[in-house]
């Protein structure tokens, strides 16, 4: 007669498995993980704190943000609102095998700083002791990826100098092989990302003008486009023009002679009322008298003209390279209302 294990009891066990008191096989415990002294060391599956001393924080040295305009405004959120969203960081130990010429950069930080540079130094002026930190040491992986990161989290924020945005997508272009794949990992047009490069192209000078703000960036990426010769003059006019005050018309008083013609809306240059004769000639946006010298200066689009007509009337009035450029401060245009 066959014994049995009394109930209560474990199941007995044979080569390789376990049988419990009903016969059936009970599956294995799923092994222990065991991390190497190294992993140990270097943090790996270990949690991460959910927040951190500033002392063990380290800016981005990649970062593509040489200065950090209106930090007090920042550090006042800080202050009145607290800390919103946690700074993005990479254990030192990641970055450093990924940088291991940077590490005079970072000192003695445990963490470095990806993706929220200036929340950290706004948290020193704000008098903070620490921040809250989410851990993605995949974003350390090269210099390019931590590159691209800080760029990707600065371009919509209007702190950035036009110039350093610029130095870090020509970075970026030398990653990448072209400007359209730069623009794709950005989210942007193709022609944004040319603008922006233009500012490159401006002679030494005129790029000190666009940081001190004496050269307006629009323009200056217009004048990047212009061989060296044309930029200094065109620079010239564009600064000009920035502080020149634009000035209105005098408004002209009822009665006062019928000097010039009279524009309106309504009535063409053959309108006239039973019993009074027209004193003036009238001019407006749909019937103008047919020599270009008596007409208004400018661009006079009716209501219902068709998209047709006014590429007729820029292409009449502007220069290829004015065309191109109005062509893509449309795309630029329509790309941040849709974005």
């Amino acid at each position: 007669m066959r014994k049995t294990e009394p109930k209560g009891q474990p199941g007995r066990v044979t080569r390789g498995f376990t049988l419990d008191e009903n016969g059936q096989s009970s599956p294995k415990e799923a092994p222990r993980r065991v991390r190497t002294r190294q992993q140990i060391m270097n943090g790996e599956g270990k949690r991460p704190p959910a927040s951190v001393t500033l002392a063990e924080l380290a800016h981005n040295p990649f970062n593509p943000r040489d200065e950090y305009t209106d930090i007090e405004e920042t550090a006042e959120s800080l202050r009145v609102r607290g800390q919103i969203q946690p700074v993005t960081v990479a254990r030192r130990t990641a970055f450093l095998r990924a940088h291991p010429d940077q590490e005079e950069q970072i000192g003695s930080a445990e963490y470095v700083v990806i993706d929220g540079n200036r929340r950290l130094r706004a948290a020193s002026a704000a008098g903070l002791t620490e921040l809250r930190i989410d851990v993605n040491d995949d974003l350390a992986a090269t210099a390019a990826d931590m590159l691209e990161s800080a760029l990707i989290a600065n371009v919509h924020r209007v702190d950035v100098p036009p110039l350093d945005q610029a130095r870090a997508i020509q970075e970026l272009v030398g990653v990448h092989g072209t400007q359209g794949k730069v623009a794709k990992r950005l989210g942007k047009t193709p022609a944004w990302v040319s603008q922006r490069l233009a500012l490159l192209e401006l002679a030494p000078e005129l790029q000190k003008a666009v940081e001190t703000g004496e050269l307006k960036v629009e323009p200056a990426r217009r004048i990047g486009r212009l061989p060296k010769a044309q930029q200094a003059p065109a620079a010239e006019k564009a600064i000009t023009a920035s502080k020149t005050p634009r000035q209105r018309a005098p408004r002209r008083q009822l009665g006062e002679g019928n000097e010039g013609p009279t524009v309106n809306g309504v009535n063409g240059p053959d309108a006239s009322a039973s019993g009074s004769a027209v004193p003036q000639q009238t001019v407006n946006a749909v019937n103008t008298r047919g020599d270009a010298a008596s007409a208004p200066s400018g661009f006079f689009f009716p209501p219902d003209a068709s998209p047709e007509s006014i590429v007729a009337a820029l292409k009449s009035q502007l220069s290829q390279q004015d065309l191109s450029t109005v062509a893509e401060l449309l795309v630029e245009s329509l790309t941040a209302a849709t974005g």
